[in-house]
């Protein structure tokens, strides 16, 4: 099994040209890396290619096994036997390469994996043959114990930052954060792909056996795309809270698998886009039309 941690730098150094309204100079100064990340199945002795996606170097195999979780490949850790970087040459390691050998005597129906060409670290379902296949598979996600205190949000954006080593270095990296009910925050994942550092995250709970997300708050540090509500539901995470703003369709898919989706997140207050009732709703959040 790859170390899950990361074993390459995800910042770069670079020299700049800094501009300014007293004048120009060079200065040293540090880049978000993106390298792509081949990831690749095995089962019985079959292999198969799956997709190439644009990430930032790093928790490589949780990536991997998050994405095949978020897919619908694989429904926890058991189905994963192992997960090995490719072989090159000479016997080295591909670290731009990994296999996800799963458990059973021949590979999975992949069928609903057809894409065109290779994601990009800013890349989701792009490339599904069918959007409304992608619809229908979404599952409800269980529900609550209890109502989460909105009161617990506002702390959410300033912790998340603050597990944001990379973004702190290089101002370019997307993160998603997993939080308890209490607003404490449990975990999270940097990379230049929003959807990438959701698939991370997801990933390490598959590897920690920490799935569904019944209880739980995921809080994202850009925009709530549809893709990632799909990937929110497919881990079972009712509340989700994003620092931007959500799209149509990720309000769609919200209300019709029962997320509360909370956009514009911020210390001072919220809006809240659908199944408001998840939510122990106080004053200064405003729920949006």
């Amino acid at each position: 099994m790859p170390d899950r941690s990361v074993r390459h730098a995800p910042t770069a150094p670079t020299r700049i040209l800094r501009v300014g309204p007293d004048g120009a100079g060079h200065q040293d100064d540090v880049l978000a890396v993106e390298e792509p990340l081949a990831i690749r199945v095995a089962a019985g002795g079959e292999h198969r290619h799956l997709s190439v996606t644009m990430r930032t170097p790093g928790h490589d195999a949780e990536l991997a096994v998050g994405w095949l979780y978020a897919e619908g490949v694989i429904g926890g850790r058991g189905d994963v036997v192992d997960v090995s970087w490719c072989a090159r040459d000479l016997g080295r390691q591909d670290h731009n390469a990994v296999t996800v050998t799963l458990r059973g005597d021949c590979l999975p129906d992949l069928s609903a994996l057809d894409r065109t060409g290779a994601m990009t670290s800013a890349c989701g379902i792009c490339g599904k043959a069918s959007i409304d296949r992608a619809i229908s598979s979404v599952p409800s996600v269980p529900e609550p114990s209890s109502p989460v205190p909105a009161t617990v949000l506002w702390d959410l954006p300033d912790q998340l930052r603050a597990a944001q080593e990379a973004f702190g270095r290089t101002g370019g990296l997307h993160a998603a954060g997993i939080a308890a009910t209490d607003g404490t925050l449990l975990g999270a994942r940097e990379d230049v792909g929003r959807h990438n550092a959701l698939d991370k995250l997801v990933g390490a709970a598959v590897f920690d056996g920490d799935l569904p997300w019944t209880d739980r708050i995921l809080v994202l540090s850009g925009r709530a795309s549809f893709e990632l509500v799909q990937k929110a539901a497919m881990a079972g995470v009712g509340v989700v809270c994003a620092i931007g703003a959500p799209s149509s369709l990720a309000v769609e898919m919200a209300e019709r698998s029962g997320i509360a989706l909370i956009g514009f997140l911020r210390s001072t207050g919220a809006n809240v886009y659908s199944q408001a009732d998840r939510l122990d709703v106080v004053d200064g959040v405003t729920v949006a039309s």
